[in-house]
């Protein structure tokens, strides 16, 4: 593998004519339609885990999460906002969310549309405001939670939660990143709560193409290529 390192901000994604920008947060934006997708909220993780006898996680990360994804909104001004599945960690999780989270989201949607994608962790509708679809169409890009590798259609999606590892002058670093293969977008988990699957695991071989690069989150987008990953 190359270990060569050319590190270079590059956050522009090119879907056929479209032209999106990754946001070192994690977010995807499209200028020219002012749409802002996110993916794998998993809201109430911290509740769900606690509900289920597991690990005691400080009860933030749905605020944590929140004020994020208001922070891009007011950044950006977007006129759609599309979760792409997952956005709850599951539908008891969803029933559960306090009051203040529930006026934040009615907040968030004030205003413009929003669209929560089915994910299999929240697969049906829930008493929110917005849209609940299994697949969102928009200038010919499929917004779904879990890729299809065997359909030709642009696309962009969640459920991995890729992350990459890169070795820059003798430091290691890990961060949430895009993939980009294609005519297919891999977002990043957006969620405070998430782990990550490791773009080189065999379970992502199907949906790397050639030619497949890496845009890794943080202070700033550091797009890589495939070979250049530990």
């Amino acid at each position: 593998m190359n270990k060569a390192r050319t590190l270079q901000a590059a956050d522009q994604i090119a879907l056929s004519d479209a032209l999106f920008e990754a946001q070192p947060s994690g977010a995807l934006w499209w200028p020219e339609r002012q749409v802002l997708a996110v993916a794998d909220l998993h809201l109430g993780k911290a509740e769900r885990l606690a509900r289920e006898g597991g690990a005691l996680l400080p009860p933030y990360e749905t605020t944590e999460t929140l004020n994020r994804l208001d922070a891009e909104v007011n950044r950006l001004r977007p006129r759609l906002i599309i979760a792409v599945g997952d956005s709850f960690d599951d539908l008891s999780a969803a029933s559960a969310l306090s009051e203040e989270v529930v006026r934040r989201l009615e907040r968030l949607a004030a205003g413009r549309r929003l669209i929560w994608i089915s994910g299999n962790h929240d697969p049906g509708p829930v008493s929110l405001p917005g849209s609940h679809l299994d697949v969102a169409v928009i200038g010919g890009v499929h917004l779904r939670h879990i890729a299809k590798p065997d359909r030709p259609e642009m696309e962009i999606s969640g459920h991995f939660h890729p992350k990459a590892h890169v070795t820059v002058k003798g430091r290691r670093i890990s961060r949430r990143c895009f993939v980009v293969s294609g005519e297919r977008v891999i977002l990043p988990a957006f969620g405070t709560y998430t782990g990550g699957l490791d773009v080189t695991d065999k379970a992502m071989e199907d949906l790397l193409g050639p030619g497949c690069r890496v845009l890794l989150t943080g202070k700033k987008i550091i797009s890589l290529s495939y070979a250049q990953l530990d």
